[in-house]
């Protein structure tokens, strides 16, 4: 039995669908089941990582632990008392879905810190881990739906820079192989896309894959933050702007690890928005 918190969001949605038609048995794990069904042969769990004692239903039995540490409420959560949860429980691997913030942005309290004290609860686990450290997820291009579907317009800051932004189907990939198989006990993978890619540049691939160009309207960082504020704390948009307008080299450093792991290239922006025109639509 492999376990997936973090099951209705956009890595682990895909992941419990990779893992089921792998042939594994599946619990998937949320507060609640949004979006599309599970996969027949998936069991859910209702818990909150925020309240490990939850977790002890989902834990039995399993050998394989995703460990999803990213969103609004993971500086709530006790990442040992899982761990050593799941260690009692008989689970022996677990992939944690850490951010590449963790090395490039450690003076962060949201993307750094954070994220370190997480990896260290891991790597401290004495369980057999491996720690996945994306970069920013094609996904988040999500935010454009509103504005897309009623205006045929899309908006957000620094139009002219480029970022390595990964699928998050690729990431799911990744974590499927290191919960399934041997060789990847002590790695942390960076995972981006294969290139650099602008906003301008993800509104001409939406919009070449809805068949209609969409208009690019380029924020200032005052309006993306008054906007990023509705559903961020403060904290994380000033950092995210930071690294959206002045990314580091390293940010921008397109990564070998998803074809090491994988034996392929990663998608690219354009293959995630013909995979998801139809949320734009």
């Amino acid at each position: 039995m492999i376990v997936v918190t973090g099951a209705t969001g956009n890595v682990g949605r895909t992941l419990v669908q990779t893992l089921a038609a792998a042939g594994e048995q599946v619990t998937a794990v949320s507060r609640g089941i949004t979006g599309p069904a599970l996969p027949d042969g998936v069991r859910h769990q209702r818990a909150d990582l925020t309240a490990p004692e939850t977790l002890s239903p989902a834990f039995t039995g399993a050998r394989a632990l995703f460990l999803h540490d990213t969103g609004t409420s993971a500086h709530l959560m006790d990442p040992r008392a899982i761990l050593e949860l799941a260690k009692s429980a008989g689970i022996q691997r677990v992939v944690q879905l850490s951010s590449q913030g963790v090395a490039t942005r450690p003076e962060s309290a949201s993307h750094g810190q954070l994220g370190h004290s997480f990896e260290e609860a891991v790597r401290g686990s004495g369980l057999a881990w491996t720690i996945l450290r994306p970069g920013a997820f094609a996904s988040n291009a999500y935010a454009w739906v509103e504005s897309a579907r009623a205006e045929r317009t899309v908006a957000a800051p620094f139009g002219e820079v480029g970022l390595p932004v990964v699928d998050p189907s690729d990431i799911a990939e990744v974590a499927a192989a290191a919960l399934r198989e041997d060789g990847h006990a002590g790695q942390i993978y960076t995972l981006t896309g294969p290139a650099l890619s602008t906003p301008t540049q993800r509104a001409e691939d939406l919009g070449a894959a809805l068949g209609e160009p969409l208009r690019f309207v380029e924020q200032t960082r005052a309006q993306a933050r008054a906007q990023m504020l509705h559903f961020m704390p403060e904290p994380v948009v000033e950092t995210t702007l930071d690294i959206l307008g002045a990314p580091k080299p390293e940010e921008q450093r397109i990564s070998p690890d998803i074809e090491r792991v994988l034996c392929r290239a990663p998608h690219t922006f354009a293959d995630w928005a013909q995979r998801n025109a139809f949320a734009f639509k």
